[in-house]
């Protein structure tokens, strides 16, 4: 990975052109930030995902100093064509980035390691560098502003008239955020200026970037906000590279002395909060398009005031309507909103069903063992399968030290165990392998799975699926010290991912992403090899719903499910042993539950205790074959 600045493959769908868009709006985004970053480090291509795109009307209108090439879809390196776009591989051909979110992040942080005075880029990622970095298929928020408005804007684009009149819920829970209180690092000094500013009836003086401002700005310029806010001037202050107003003055006394409770809470300038970050940058593109579709209708957004004031003010940042000029992107100058109508405001508090938290109000007494009772008195109890090979182990002293799980900077004792558990998984996944099978590891990490696997399986090709990038970057470097030829590293959340495959593996997945791999495999009709972990962290998603199986729901309430979840997860050894016991059981009776899911498509299912028990406190293991 020493090579991390030369030039990169940058792939991305091309359904059609609309309007001063490219369409998937994935691409339009991609195609934005590129431009906002001056970002000229990738190989662009467009794939068509319809057979009759032709070469003219793709570079028709498209980015003005950007050269796109056109590629098919069974031209792509073949480790791409497992992943939904955009999609970003190395040279090699190797280690591939996928999604959205994965992609924009990886340009954001090739533009500043080859030019480190662009600091302002680097900010795009936010506090600690968090910005949309959590899974879509866990967070919310992420999952909102990646998948959700651009899916909800593109089908309201596409709909028909009739079908036009309502604003898409997404849109609207998007509306609802902005109004919500910001909570930002540090932010009680902050909120104290606030209060100080209040009590003095002042306003806070605002940089605002003319046209003008946004080619050449002068440091310092501030010019007074007609809506001043202590808010706006952080946020702007931020860009400008200036410290923010009185933010080193110490408060009066009855400023000092007023209780965090009491402060005034902060409001949204930019999308995450106070500062302008990656997340504005993929939501400018959609609500633009919606915006525009709107005033064609002869619309106006009287009922999202907050989205209009956060549209006008991205466009004052420097760079925004000089990226927009480049994308043919013409951005509308919307009248100050003040208010909306009561009727649109409980309109807009409406949130997408899919959004909305279980509100089930099951009467059920709490702890494990009612539970446990319960399910006992209807004939369910933990059931484990004998181990199909307790004492198949590899030979790790014969191996090179590449192999080992203390290549990835583990202490001895850790990596002791951690070499029990790999016998675990590789000794079930050498029954189940066959020459020319594809085996995907799950949630990689830094590889101790994949690699063990690919060294051992030469005549298998091994593909590490990991969100984390540090991590598969690790994986990626052992890998190329072992000069493996069989391995493919794809950093991606699971979602992304839709090729087919033989076995899945995955050791520890944490919570909900032991069902995601699960389901991944029963989509291809793929054998498994899992072993859970975090089952605390289990909560109904959009896309699963607990528990999962018939013969549980019949018997056991989503918030009893979890229950069992919670208390699955005291095994740790720190605990007397008959709470770990417990948490034993609970752990074999929420696996139980995911194996009878399974088994309902036609699966075969065992679940299995991994040898020596001691190798983890987490140490259930299913095997599934279809």
């Amino acid at each position: 990975m020493k090579d991390s600045v030369a030039e990169e493959h940058l792939y991305l769908a091309f359904s059609h052109q609309y309007r001063d868009s490219i369409f998937p709006l994935h691409t339009s985004i991609s195609l934005f930030l590129l431009s906002y970053c001056d970002c000229k480090l990738f190989k662009v291509f467009l794939v068509p995902t319809g057979e009759d795109v032709g070469d003219q009307c793709v570079t028709k209108n498209l980015v003005g100093d950007l050269e796109v090439h056109l590629i098919s879809r069974c031209q792509l390196p073949v480790v791409v064509q497992s992943c939904s776009l955009p999609a970003v591989v190395m040279k090699d051909d190797k280690f591939c980035r996928a999604g959205l979110s994965v992609v924009l992040r990886h340009i954001i942080q090739k533009t500043f390691k080859a030019d480190p005075s662009k600091k302002d880029v680097l900010e795009l990622l936010g506090f600690k560098k968090t910005c949309l970095k959590a899974c879509a298929e866990v967070s919310q928020w992420t999952r909102l502003c990646e998948i959700s408005i651009p899916l909800a804007v593109e089908r309201f684009l596409t709909a028909s008239p009739e079908h036009c009149q309502t604003i898409p819920p997404d849109i609207l829970l998007f509306e609802r955020k902005l109004g919500e209180p910001v909570r930002v690092h540090n932010d009680d000094k902050i909120r104290r200026q606030k209060l100080k500013q209040q009590k003095s009836g002042a306003k806070a003086a605002v940089p605002v970037f003319r046209k003008e401002a946004t080619e050449e700005l002068k440091p310092g310029e501030v010019h007074e906000h007609p809506a001043s806010s202590l808010e706006l001037s952080v946020a702007f202050s931020k860009l400008l590279v200036q410290e923010a107003p009185d933010a080193i003055n110490r408060e009066a006394p009855h400023i000092r002395r007023t209780k965090t409770s009491d402060l005034p809470l902060l409001d949204h300038v930019f999308a995450e909060g106070l500062y302008f970050t990656m997340t504005d940058i993929v939501l400018l593109p959609c609500i633009h398009q919606f915006l525009v579709s709107s005033k064609k209708q002869g619309k106006t957004p009287v009922n999202l005031p907050l989205i209009s004031s956060w549209y006008r003010r991205v466009q004052e940042i420097p760079g925004i309507k000089k990226a927009a000029g480049k994308c043919n992107i013409e951005l509308l100058q919307l009248p100050e909103l003040m208010s909306a109508p009561e009727q649109q405001l409980q309109e807009s508090s409406l949130v997408p069903d899919e959004l909305e938290e279980d509100n089930e109000d099951s009467h059920f007494i709490g702890g494990p063992r009612p539970t446990m009772t319960k399910l006992m008195e209807n004939g369910i109890e933990a059931k484990f399968s004998p181990h199909p090979c307790p004492n198949w182990t590899l030979d790790w002293t014969s191996l090179p030290c590449a192999v080992s799980p203390g290549e990835g900077k583990m202490s001895r004792d850790r990596a002791l165990r951690k070499q029990q558990q790999l016998n675990n998984l590789v000794g079930a996944v050498t029954k189940l392998a066959k020459p020319g099978d594809v085996i995907v590891d799950f949630c990689s990490g830094g590889g101790h799975v994949g690699i063990v696997l690919a060294y051992m399986m030469p005549s298998c090709q091994v593909v590490l699926i990991e969100n984390k990038e540090l991590s598969l970057i690790r994986a990626k470097d052992r890998s190329d010290d072992l000069g493996l030829k069989n391995i493919w590293f794809v950093q991606a959340n699971l979602d992304y991912f839709n090729g087919t495959f033989n076995i899945g593996v995955a050791l520890h997945a944490c919570g909900v992403a032991t069902d995601m791999v699960i389901e991944h495999c029963l989509r291809v009709r793929a054998a498994f090899v899992i072993s859970p972990c975090c089952y605390g962290f289990i909560q109904n998603t959009v896309k699963f719903k607990y528990p999962r199986s018939h013969q549980f729901k019949e018997i056991l309430s989503c918030k009893e499910h979890m229950v069992l979840c919670r208390f699955a997860d005291q095994t740790g050894v720190q605990l007397s042993p008959e709470r770990r016991l417990i948490g034993k059981q609970c752990m074999g009776l929420v696996d139980l539950d995911r194996a009878w899911a399974a088994e309902e498509r036609n699966y075969s299912v065992q679940v299995i205790s991994m040898e020596p028990e001691s190798c983890s406190p987490k140490n259930n293991m299913f095997v599934g074959i279809p």
